[in-house]
């Protein structure tokens, strides 16, 4: 072999070669993550974690005969047998039907035959409870995964993994990408949650990725939810569970109005003096809130961004979500200068003010990203609601998350009105989903009321008791419209500093994509956040019944330049 020429430029020895690398198939995922999903190879390839070279002793795992695993109701025991032989289903059940159970005994049969088990959860909200019930069946075959873990930690699952301890991952969205050899069966619990689509770079939605890696590795795929998303029902095999676990009764009352009246807190305050539990849902976290002016009707914007400066009561200070800019809270209105400003729609920390003076000694946990903000808060939050140590739950779409508590004989859901009239073609899906989701954490084990306050009620109260019937004529809406699961479509994002350079790169885009007959522009222009960061931006919907020419047109205009997001959940 001749040697190789010596580069012009300098080179250094290299001072040792790592054991850590990336198998074929994780290539190959990472390379569809790229294609599809309009990222670089690396940027993909960063999801995953590589492999490491096994150990050639490798750790006996533990007997399956000194596991007690749950007993299976005759209902539970049909829909795991159902399971039992389908590479790919979604297991519908409703809240309290013990999906969980039918989890654990999927997991041991994979176990048995020596394969391991990746369970993804949407958020790390619901981590400790399912660690502690997993662990209670598994022992230390079990380990959590998720972005808030120390590289220390990280490590220390890394190497259980490779010596054979470790053979089940739960975990948030990047739980999907832990290298764990022999993998069996990967279930995708409360699949209808869109915190499992990426809304940075790789744009991936973790329960089509884990179905693309249960063909890639031979195991099972599990969706799983008691609302599942309508693209999943309509595009996998569904097994029904209809019946909750324990049978109790829910009372299902609507009232009007926007804000916690007289009403309400009645009800709070007998669920307190019967020293039972309660919880109460608003769409908006903490202060979450916007200062407006009665007299021009202006809210006050961020000075970068074309958004509404949401109100932090307890930090004294007005902050930009989307740039983060923060500044002192104004007094009069920077637009007419009339005083005082009025604050639109209810936070939860408003909410626990009104209610805390309202009803004296009532402790409230506020759950919600301002409060919730490490692992060791979250935690500790829950196991002061466990216990008794507090008696409300209240806060945002967090509690929407599979919690189960036996006390909680009071939900109270607000704000579902303001999601329903989002501009999304998903708004009553997403509107639907959460009213049951929500109402399904009280009356798991006793009678429970569920208070809805919205002026829709013919809607919802159509529905509460059949959500395949949703299902179904929402099916019907969305083929006539040809939205997805019947359409595919893409969002492209073009930001500037210059409004006209964006405006300009969005109409030679649109240009471009016009060649393409099998594709719609269903429009373009200013999104609906025009400005973020001090930069203007522009979005362009697309349609395409097939998927192939969507894509082919999407890599004709990409470049850094532009933003693109293949099946998007998110149009703001």
């Amino acid at each position: 072999m001749d040697e190789v020429a010596k580069p012009a430029f300098d080179v250094s020895e290299v001072i040792s070669v790592l054991d850590d690398y990336y198998t074929p198939k994780q290539m190959e995922i990472a390379r569809f993550i790229a294609g599809y999903y309009f990222s670089s190879l690396s940027e993909a390839l960063a999801l995953f974690v590589p492999f490491r070279l096994p150990r050639e002793e490798r750790v006996s795992l533990v007997l399956l005969d000194s596991i007690t695993l749950p007993t299976l109701s005759p209902a539970q025991q049909i829909a795991y047998t159902a399971l039992l032989d389908r590479p790919k289903a979604l297991l519908f059940g409703v809240t309290g039907s013990g999906k969980t159970e039918i989890f654990i005994c999927l997991m041991a049969k994979k176990l048995q035959e020596g394969k391991g088990t990746i369970f993804l959860m949407p958020e790390i909200s619901l981590t400790p409870q399912m660690e502690k019930r997993l662990k209670g069946y598994f022992g230390s075959t079990v380990a959590l995964w998720h972005s808030k873990l120390t590289k220390k930690k990280k490590a220390s699952i890394l190497e259980g993994i490779r010596v054979g301890e470790i053979r089940i991952i739960a975990g948030a969205r990047s739980a999907l990408f832990v290298p764990l050899e022999d993998l069996g069966l990967i279930v995708v619990d409360e699949e209808h949650d869109d915190s499992y689509k990426a809304m940075t770079r790789p744009r991936y939605h973790a329960r089509d990725i884990a179905i693309l890696m249960g063909e890639k590795y031979d195991a099972q795929v599990l969706l799983a939810s008691a609302t599942p998303s309508i693209t999943s029902y309509h595009k996998y095999r569904v097994v029904k569970l209809d019946t909750p676990f324990i049978q109790a009764s829910k009372q299902y009352q609507f009232c009007s109005g926007d804000r916690i009246d007289s009403v309400l807190l009645r009800q709070i305050a007998t669920t307190y003096q019967t020293q039972e539990q309660s919880l109460l849902f608003l769409p908006t976290r903490g202060n979450f809130k916007y200062l407006y002016c009665q007299r021009c009707g202006k809210t006050h914007l961020c000075p970068y961004c074309s958004v509404g400066m949401a109100l932090h009561r307890n930090h004294k200070h007005l902050k930009c979500h989307y740039c983060n800019y923060t500044e002192a809270i104004r007094e009069s209105c920077s637009a007419c200068g009339h005083m005082p400003l009025s604050s639109e729609r209810m936070g939860t920390q408003e909410a626990i003010e009104v209610i805390s003076s309202a009803i004296e000694g009532i402790r409230i946990e506020q759950f919600d990203k301002d409060a919730i903000t490490t692992v060791s808060k979250l935690i500790k939050a829950l196991k002061r609601f466990e216990v008794g140590q507090s008696d409300m739950l209240l806060g945002t779409q967090m509690l929407s998350k599979g919690h189960d508590y036996a006390n909680i004989t009071l939900s109270i859901i607000m704000g579902l009105d303001y999601i329903l009239g989002l501009a999304d073609y998903r708004a009553r899906e997403r509107a639907m989903s959460l009213l049951l989701q929500i109402a399904g954490r009280s009356g798991r084990a006793k009678e429970a009321t569920v208070m809805i306050q919205t002026a829709n009620r013919e809607f919802f109260q159509h529905y509460l008791e059949d959500y395949e019937q949703f299902i179904h004529d929402e099916l019907s809406f969305l083929e006539i419209g040809s939205y997805p699961p019947f359409s595919s479509l893409a969002r492209i994002l073009i930001a500037h500093k210059e409004e006209t350079k964006a405006s300009k790169q969005t109409l030679d885009t649109v240009a471009k994509l016009k060649a393409f007959d099998q594709i719609e522009i269903i429009g373009h222009g200013k999104a609906p956040i025009e400005r973020i960061a001090n930069k203007y931006r522009f979005t362009i919907l697309l349609r395409s019944v097939e998927r192939i020419p969507l894509l082919k047109a999407l890599h004709s205009v990409a470049c850094r330049e532009i933003e693109i997001d293949m099946d998007p959940v998110e149009f703001a």
